[in-house]
């Protein structure tokens, strides 16, 4: 199942998608240090990534007729700055806005499905209209934009043709839909949008992926049976406080049986607990990456994740981590940041997985990425339902 990665950052969402058996070309990605990042374990011979061809630069440079139509699939994060709430908010007028490419990606390759992902932001309502016509572009990318046509009229033609429901020409179907990573086993409060779309020639009905884990679950473990505490190894003396709030959702959980409800979300602990302790401004020689930045301080709003939740939504930031994030809060207020493995073990990355560049291209290329396990889920699903459209295909030519 050849595939193409777009934007590819450090390889989060490329990784989850080779995990669920996609073949990929080539990778493009026009940053230094995340390209240096994958092809330092291409040389390594890390699995999947070992057979990638690395294209770094500009993706609207790419010639896809270099791929002599071997790619049947297409994946890729478009720069999320854009949209991000913590960005400028320009959304379409940002030249980072590289929507227009992964439309050219999808005209040009005429793949039999896509994923594209990016922030939660997208779905803001002052982005609604451009969101909607990313998605018509998607669903109909030989329509054009003509000139200097204005997106809003383009827009509305591509709406005309939507709402007739007439179109003959390649079309796909389009699928978008907001996930939280925590419900998926990433250690992490991560709200990514997903844009699904299958080739209206196959004949595969794609859903998205049920959740497989919940809050429910962990206050369980925590405050009902006690099993996270004694996974840990923690005292009662050791605990946070128990959380009062959560009072009568607790009570209301006594009256179940683990069996009933998904798997726990995990936490920071979970993630990160058998990594060696370090101090401030110190290296471990054991593992790779783990490395404790000092100067970590908390701000209102902005005031660290906690051991036993999942962690807080990691950032990129232009120029370093924003103040307050990346970090670890203890139970006394203090923190600190996490290292460079920690976080890569909260977006999911191998341990194998190493980066290159400074601790603050590091943390960028992390608070950038798909965690591994969401872009996995997402992308299992999808090859399902592409397997089994060709086997009913396969097996309804042969009657």
């Amino acid at each position: 199942m050849n595939s193409i990665e777009l934007f590819a950052g450090a390889g989060g969402l490329a990784l989850g998608t080779a995990n669920a058996g996609f073949s990929h070309r080539v990778v493009l990605e026009w940053n230094r240090n995340a390209c240096e990042t994958i092809r330092y374990n291409k040389k390594r011979g890390v699995k999947h990534v070992r057979d990638w061809d690395i294209f770094e630069g500009d993706v609207r440079d790419f010639d896809y007729r270099s791929l002599d139509g071997s790619i049947d699939f297409v994946f890729g994060g478009p720069p999320c700055q854009p949209f991000s709430i913590g960005g400028n908010h320009k959304g379409n007028m940002d030249r980072r806005n590289m929507f227009p490419e992964a439309v050219r990606s999808v005209r040009e390759i005429k793949p039999k499905a896509f994923i594209f992902e990016n922030v939660k932001g997208l779905l803001r309502k002052n982005f609604s209209n451009y969101f909607h016509y990313i998605l018509n572009q998607l669903r109909y990318p030989l329509m054009e934009r003509k000139g200097d046509e204005e997106w809003g009229n383009h827009q509305s033609r591509l709406e005309k043709v939507y709402s007739s429901d007439t179109y003959d020409d390649l079309h796909y179907r389009v699928l978008p839909k907001l996930l939280n990573a925590a419900d998926f086993g990433v250690p992490q409060k991560r709200e990514r949008v997903f844009i699904v779309g299958i080739r209206s020639d196959i004949h595969a009905d794609f859903s998205f992926p049920e959740p497989t884990h919940e809050e429910d679950a962990l206050l369980y473990d925590k405050w009902v049976s006690g099993t996270y505490w004694e996974r840990h190894s923690i005292s009662s003396k050791s605990r946070p406080s128990f959380p009062e709030r959560s009072r009568r959702r607790i009570e209301t959980l006594r009256s179940l049986l683990p069996e009933m409800m998904l798997s726990p979300w995990r936490t920071v602990r979970d993630a990160i607990h058998d990594l060696p302790e370090i101090s401030e401004g110190e290296e471990s020689m054991m593992v790779p990456n783990h490395y404790r930045n000092p100067g970590a301080k908390s701000y209102a709003g902005h005031n660290g994740s906690f051991h036993d939740e999942p962690a807080k939504t990691l950032k990129a930031g232009d120029h370093g981590v924003p103040g307050g994030e990346n970090t670890l809060r203890y139970h006394d207020g203090s923190v600190r940041y996490f290292s460079v493995r920690e976080c890569a073990r909260l977006q999911t990355f191998p341990d194998k997985w190493v980066f290159q560049g400074s601790w603050t291209e590091c943390m960028r290329q992390l608070g950038n990425a798909v965690p591994v396990t969401l872009g996995e889920v997402v992308a299992r699903k999808l090859k399902h339902v592409i397997v089994s459209s060709e086997r009913n295909h396969q097996v309804s030519a042969r009657r």
